[in-house]
């Protein structure tokens, strides 16, 4: 039978698993590297740090990052302890609805969905012509980049249909190949002494270095930096002993997303010397190449190889991020499917219990949200990954304040878990952090988004719109199924 045919007539341990994904198939270190993969690593140190430190708060950026993982921190004490008494493959919305009720559930998932669709549609445009800029300086062929985006769509369904363990292992490869020449950079500066100003500890970590310019845009950035954070809970249903590996995952996330960006760009600006690093990241940015403010650095200390090597890891960065959000997204259109908010088609799991037709309708979605940027020849940079990433980033702080606050309404109501830190002042703080970094992303959504101010508003007008759209969607779907008086 063809694997992506749902399985007839199950029997014995078949039947039972009928809806569900497969168990116990993601140890801690499986589910982190899916977290890592929705990073991109190499993506958000290139394409973020530049823009944090050109018009941010300079060589103070790196403590921004420390600032955004205490936020993120303090937002998962209350989501580990959400996560102990509620596993599904929804998260967020699952969450959201078990505090704030049904349809605020189901709005918040249309949101996630929205969300992730749309940072791997925008992942598809930059990958796309980063892809398409690799084969020709190799071959001196051109091919547009839209067709290499239309045969990776192929290559990550196939992929998702094949079951998640296989994911996780192409994942693994592609995290520790981009993590590794980051990290290897990164400790050859710290043990060498830095750059040729030093190492310049308190010109990126003092307070005065924290708060100088515009900190708010670097704070911004680097909460973006997070995206892909709830792949922790989305996959507690298919980890080992979800309610330890989920929680482990969860700070072993936090743990490495921050220290990883804190400790990056803190030798990139070593590297670049902090008198010197704003002026620098300005220059990448003119370019219109951002990315040479890493890259030429990393090429300096290792050799001209760098250069030639970055940009492919640059493009397996994005490949892996959009294998994870294809991943997260499908089970997201699983999940909604089986509570009946969509319909039930979607629940069908092929022999390896994978969630392909969620798969396909995914990547139909893709399609639907990248073509049109393509036949109407509008630039996949400029447009199709800026916009699209600001809004997503958007919805998924909204998600992240939804979530904090319907942890404590959970918990005050059920008194599942009495521990007041863990259930009310650690989500309270949490969830006063990301209101901050929601006002300041929308203060600063046109520079978020690299475009102009009419745009920002209708881009910022789509997230609250597919809110109120799946609020009405849950509230007449419960009146067609209740029954009549």
């Amino acid at each position: 039978m063809d694997s992506q045919t749902a399985v007839p007539q199950q029997t014995g341990h078949d039947a039972s698993m009928a809806g569900r994904l497969k168990p116990d198939s993601l140890g801690v270190l499986g589910i982190l590297f899916f977290v890592l993969s929705a990073q991109a690593p190499l993506t958000g140190i290139a394409g973020a740090v530049p823009i944090a430190v050109a018009i941010g708060n300079g060589a103070g950026a790196p403590a921004a990052y420390l600032a955004a993982g205490v936020i993120i921190l303090l937002f998962s004490v209350g989501f580990v302890a959400m996560g102990r008494h509620v596993v599904d493959a929804g998260a967020f919305y699952t969450y959201i609805g078990k505090g704030l009720g049904r349809p605020a559930g189901s709005g918040s998932a249309g949101v996630a969905l929205f969300a992730y669709c749309a940072v791997q549609a925008a992942m598809y445009g930059l990958y796309g012509v980063t892809v398409s800029g690799l084969v020709e300086h190799y071959s001196g062929v051109h091919v547009a980049w839209w067709v290499w985006t239309l045969v990776t769509m192929v290559i990550v369904q196939a992929l998702g249909a094949s079951g998640i363990e296989m994911g996780a292992k192409i994942l693994a490869v592609f995290v520790l190949a981009e993590f590794s020449i980051l990290i290897a950079f990164a400790l050859v500066t710290l043990f060498k002494g830095g750059g040729h100003e030093g190492l310049g500890f308190t010109d990126s970590f003092s307070p005065s270095a924290a708060l100088q310019g515009a900190p708010g845009v670097a704070l911004m950035f680097a909460v973006a930096s997070m995206f892909g954070f709830e792949a922790t809970a989305i996959y507690g249903e298919e980890a080992r002993e979800p309610r330890k590996t989920v929680p482990r995952a969860t700070y072993l996330s936090v743990a490495v997303i921050t220290g990883f960006f804190a400790f990056t760009s803190w030798m990139l600006i070593s590297a670049h010397g902090a008198s010197q690093a704003t002026g620098d990241a300005g220059k990448a940015l003119q370019s219109g190449d951002a990315t040479s403010f890493v890259f030429a650095p990393i090429a300096a200390l290792f050799g001209g190889w760098a250069n030639d090597v970055l940009p492919i890891l640059l493009a397996t960065s994005l490949f892996a991020g959009i294998l994870a959000f294809h991943n997260s997204a499908n089970r997201y259109l699983f999940s909604l499917g089986r509570e009946g908010l969509l319909p039930h088609a979607l629940t069908a799991i092929n022999r390896r219990h994978s969630p392909w037709v969620a798969g396909t309708v995914q990547t139909v979605l893709s399609v639907l949200l990248v073509m049109p940027f393509a036949v109407l020849g509008k630039d996949p940079v400029l447009t199709l990954f800026s916009w699209f990433s600001g809004v997503a980033v958007l919805g998924v702080m909204l998600l992240y304040f939804l979530t904090s606050a319907s942890i404590v309404v959970f918990f005050r109501r059920s008194h599942a878990d009495t521990r007041p830190w863990n259930t009310l002042f650690a989500p309270v703080l949490g969830a006063v952090g990301i209101a901050g970094a929601i006002w300041l992303i929308i203060a600063n959504f046109t520079t978020l988004i690299g475009g102009d101010r009419t745009t920002a508003i209708w881009l910022q007008l789509t997230v609250p719109a597919v809110l109120v759209l799946g609020v009405v969607a849950a509230r007449l779907t419960r009146s067609r199924t209740q029954p009549a008086d």
